[in-house]
């Protein structure tokens, strides 16, 4: 397993992943698959601020982790929202938890004082992995989101680093 900086040439991996999420779950609002160029065109943006890192297994991308803005104000300069993905079939192999430790990693020495993940909620999985890393269950959300014809809980956990 090897993480490293996404290149260009990750990026059709990284949307087919994404894809799969807006396709088949609710862990992502999105409802209309992205094609590679808007996934091109978003990691582009990102990573003006902040790092965006794959995981790489065998020479495949088996999943992505990266930082955005919390909030546009000026003040929140020091709060990122992460969030990672796998490839469907690709959990529970340890490969979020190395992309999230170097996430981290990154991320205080850049500076950021206060992590932030955005759940739907029921999402065990990622739940337990942000507790794993210090984050703490600060806020609950009901019915902020709708997807497949279900009302859908948001959560927000939190790290200061």
């Amino acid at each position: 397993m090897k993480i490293r900086s996404c290149s260009s040439s990750d990026i059709p991996a990284i949307c087919a992943i994404y894809n799969h999420y807006i396709a088949h779950t609710i862990i992502t609002f999105e409802e209309i698959p992205l094609a590679v160029t808007q996934m091109q065109e978003r990691v582009n943006a990102y990573t003006q601020s902040y790092p965006w890192l794959v995981c790489e297994d065998a020479g495949e991308i088996v999943g992505y982790a990266y930082a955005s803005k919390w909030k546009e104000r000026s003040a929140y300069k020091h709060t990122a929202e992460v969030t990672v993905y796998l490839k469907h079939g690709a959990t529970q192999k340890g490969y979020g938890s190395a992309l999230y430790a170097q996430l981290i990693e990154q991320l205080k020495a850049q500076g950021c004082h206060v992590l932030l993940g955005c759940l739907s909620i029921p999402n065990e999985a990622s739940a337990k992995l942000h507790e794993r890393f210090g984050f703490k269950q600060i806020a609950h959300f009901s019915e902020v989101g709708r997807k497949f014809g279900r009302w859908i809980d948001v959560g927000y956990w939190q790290k200061v680093l």
